[in-house]
């Protein structure tokens, strides 16, 4: 690759992953965000035990999706297997961000879904934020669990753990990490008041189409 083409990667996921430690997502030390090396099976991923306050492209950990590592120098996270579960079964899916943020871990651990409350949820994730049944930390099962449940989706819950996401570019994609914790601490409150009110399917379907033509990273069905 390309130094020119490798440094703006490493820098793509350098500016992702401040961005969500920024926005509240993440905790020092937690959470994960990687970019797919275009027609590789290999990615650049945020390292183990990240400090997003002084990431700098150089600690960006460069790897195969089969584990092996193609930098020296920092770990990769310990969570690469969920990303790669993504990046195997989506080939439109660029980026993944994997977050604890507050108000949608603690549905999670509840394992509480968030129905559809909000337009645009339809637009950049597909529907509702479902529940992925519980899955072993750092292991291929979490990202097996996750892909079960995210279908045609964009987002999922993960039981007792937090946030993934996936997207065509690093911009959409914490776009998603932050609008599934606005849409959990608005469904959160929402239910302290009363019951909440839920869009129905048929005003959902117009905005369908959007989130197939410009969001969406589900692998489509050929017609036969």
């Amino acid at each position: 690759m390309e130094a020119d083409k490798e440094d703006q990667l490493r820098i793509e996921v350098v500016n992702g992953a401040k961005a969500i430690f920024t926005k509240g997502l993440v905790e020092a030390g937690e959470g994960n965000v990687s970019i797919r090396i275009p027609k590789k099976d290999e990615l650049f991923i945020t390292p183990s035990f990240n400090q997003y306050t002084t990431l700098v492209k150089n600690e960006i950990v460069h790897m195969k999706f089969d584990g092996t590592p193609l930098s020296s120098g920092k770990l990769p996270s310990t969570e690469y297997r969920l990303h790669v579960a993504i990046y195997e079964a989506r080939p439109k899916a660029n980026c993944v961000i994997h977050t604890h943020s507050p108000f949608a871990t603690m549905l999670s651990v509840v394992q509480k879904k968030i129905p559809v409350i909000m337009e645009e949820q339809i637009v950049f994730i597909g529907g509702s934020v479902d529940i992925a049944e519980f899955g072993k930390a750092h292991t291929e099962e979490i990202g097996e669990k996750a892909l079960e449940v995210m279908g045609m989706k964009n987002g999922v819950l993960l039981a007792n753990h937090g946030v993934l996401v996936c997207a065509r570019s690093m911009g959409h994609v914490v776009k998603l990490a932050e609008l599934i914790e606005k849409l959990a601490r608005i469904y959160w409150g929402a239910l302290q008041i009363g019951e909440p009110i839920l869009i129905s399917e048929e005003d959902c379907q117009r905005f369908k189409k959007h989130f197939d033509s410009l969001f969406a990273t589900y692998v489509k069905k050929r017609k036969r």
